[in-house]
This record gives structure tokens, C-alpha cells and sequence, in this order.
């Protein structure tokens, strides 16, 4: 039995959980989400619990077994709490800003890159080079983040580019001249 899916879900007070089979829906403070889960488990509530348990003892079952249970828990945190990522641009020149709901950004490209957020996600700009993305979907959060990152990947010689906050890059010593 997994470890983490035996673990029962806590509904915070002003999240409302609805159970339709396999199909789930949250909604709370921060906005609603729905999933259907994969085959293999059952998912019941149990007064202010969520309880996920395996159909069997195949091995499908017990594979989605913690998969569910932490489908769930982040629908309920994300709709509670919400989730967000930060991300930093450097280089001289490289900025960021928002107009409207999108983000443009100058990464040193001849054009500024136009960056279209899906429904539930927001962007915000701190001192031009810092960007935070933000929503209740984690996994929507994160893929916008890898995105926006995208656009300009951090380089190993200076440093340049969009990079998460706190993430190590890993330098090179680049050419060293003649003698």
C-alpha cells in the first residue's frame, strides 16, 4: 500500500468537495478545479476527509494508489491557498512587463516576446526582472513557469537568461587565451 496515499485529505473549512465517481470537484476561495481520475481507486468522504483507496491489489491499482491521493490534496491546496512560481531575468537590458493580462518579454531578442496566460493563471512584475506566475492550478502554475522560462534558458558562461528563483546554474570557465 502506498505510503502517501493512505494518508487522509483534510478539507480546510471554505473548500467544498464534490465526488461524482471518479470525476472530482473543488471549489474554494481562490477558484473551482475539476479532474477525473484514472481507474484503479475509489475516492469517498468521510465527514472532513478525503480517503483514496485502491480498487485492488493489481499493480495499475496500487501505481495510482499515491497518484490520486496527491491529484487531490493539491486541488484542495490550490483552490485554498493557491500556488505560485518565481522566476528571474538576467542580463543587461532583459526586462519584463505586464500589459493587460499578458507579459511581454525583452530577453534580448529584436523583438519582445508576448506571453498569452491561460484561463486562471496570473503574472506579476517586480522590479522589471523579477516575474511571479501564480494560480490555483499547480500543474498549470508550473508549465507556464517552464514557459516562460523557455524563452531564454539560462547560459552556462555569464549567466544570462530567465532562471527560477534560487536555482543553481552551473558555470563553465569559457575560453582561455593564449600564452
Amino acid at each position: 500500500m502506498s505510503r502517501i496515499g493512505k494518508n487522509p485529505i483534510s478539507i480546510p473549512e471554505k473548500v467544498a468537495i464534490s465526488l461524482d465517481g471518479l470525476s472530482v470537484t473543488v471549489k474554494g476561495p481562490k477558484g473551482e478545479l475539476s479532474r477525473t481520475l484514472p481507474e484503479g481507486v475509489s475516492v469517498s468522504q468521510v465527514e472532513n476527509q478525503i480517503v483514496v483507496v485502491p480498487v485492488s491489489d493489481k499493480r495499475k491499482s496500487r501505481e495510482r494508489h499515491g497518484l490520486c491521493r496527491t491529484l487531490i490534496a493539491n486541488m484542495v491546496e490550490g483552490v485554498s491557498k493557491g500556488y505560485s512560481r518565481k522566476l528571474e531575468i538576467i542580463g543587461v537590458g532583459s526586462r519584463a512587463q505586464v500589459k493587460g493580462r499578458n507579459l511581454v518579454v525583452s530577453a534580448g531578442f529584436s523583438h519582445p516576446v508576448e506571453v498569452v496566460p491561460p484561463a486562471g493563471i496570473t503574472f506579476a512584475v517586480e522590479n522589471n526582472t523579477n516575474v511571479t506566475v501564480s494560480g490555483a492550478d499547480k500543474e498549470l502554475v508550473g508549465n507556464e513557469a517552464a514557459k516562460i522560462r523557455a524563452i531564454r534558458p539560462p547560459e552556462p558562461y555569464k549567466g544570462k537568461g530567465i532562471k527560477y528563483l534560487g536555482e543553481r546554474i552551473l558555470r563553465k570557465a569559457g575560453k582561455s587565451g593564449k600564452k
